[in-house]
């Protein structure tokens, strides 16, 4: 395992935000863009090691933790959080084309930052973005996020939370929603920042991304640069759903990495070693 380093951090303003990053290592830029109520210590797991070949950039999105909005109540676009990535790339690699990982949420701004600066990407892998509208029962999720942003008016967040969760089983599950019991120590020191992250995550980032639709005849054109991938353990989940069938609309292998939804978090080392392959390999 590498030893740990301690990253050069920095604010980047942008449209409307002030974004906090982090760099470490050298070698060709690769950005991480963290999704859910997540920040950039989502990668603290594999930062390290990816930073043996790469100069590893990850940052919070606007409105998560560190990352500031200048209007606080402002409406979220994907289109802008791809931008913000953009700027990260036109800071950190303003010479070359870029790597760039995105998980969840992250992942959809990793999608629209390819399909509108494909001159800046060279590869992008893209694990569990939910983009349902991609799927043919789209409309029974319009209503689950109806139903998620009608429970938080209502109700509060850990209601909502609990719509949302059910929303995300597999067909036919009626288990509770998967724990991971064991954390690793990192992921148990951020989960503060992630709670008090999730309000805005619950009420402002669900609702506008998983309304989002790709484009998928511009992603065709450059799937050649694009690894979809999912958790071995998610299939039948809803975030699994849509990146199977863009992988098979685009005609591309789908990628299975350890674990499921979070297994960035669950099984960082198998999840490291996996995603330095995706970014180096040809479909």
């Amino acid at each position: 395992m590498t030893t740990p380093t301690t990253p050069t951090t920095g604010s980047l303003p942008v449209n409307g935000a002030t974004l906090h990053y982090e760099v470490r290592g050298q070698g060709p830029l690769l950005l991480l863009i963290p999704g859910g109520a997540g920040d950039a210590a989502s990668f603290d797991g594999i930062a390290d090691d990816l930073a043996t070949e790469y100069t590893v950039a990850t940052y919070d999105p606007r409105g998560m933790s560190r990352s500031t909005l200048d209007d606080p109540e402002a409406e979220q676009r994907v289109a802008e959080h791809a931008d913000d990535a953009f700027r990260m790339l036109e800071l950190l690699s303003p010479g070359e084309p870029a790597r760039v990982f995105g998980a969840s949420s992250g992942a959809i701004a990793a999608l629209h930052l390819l399909t509108a600066h494909p001159e800046r990407v060279e590869r992008v892998v893209a694990h569990e973005p939910p983009i349902v509208e991609v799927l043919p029962d789209a409309a029974d999720h319009r209503t689950l996020i109806a139903h998620v942003q009608e429970t938080l008016r209502t109700q509060g967040l850990m209601p909502a939370m609990a719509v949302f969760a059910a929303g995300l089983k597999k067909d036919g599950d009626t288990t509770e929603p998967k724990v991971e019991l064991k954390l690793p120590p990192q992921a148990a020191a951020r989960a503060e920042r992630t709670m008090a992250n999730l309000p805005y995550f619950v009420g402002r980032i669900v609702p506008s991304f998983m309304s989002y639709t790709p484009d998928t005849h511009r992603l065709e054109a450059l799937s050649d640069r694009l690894v979809l991938a999912c958790g071995q353990d998610s299939r039948g989940e809803l975030p699994y759903r849509p990146a199977a069938l863009l992988a098979e609309r685009l005609g591309t292998e789908l990628q299975h990495f350890p674990g499921g939804h979070t297994g960035l978090t669950t099984h960082p080392a198998e999840f490291g070693e996996l995603l330095r392959k995706a970014l180096r390999a040809s479909i």
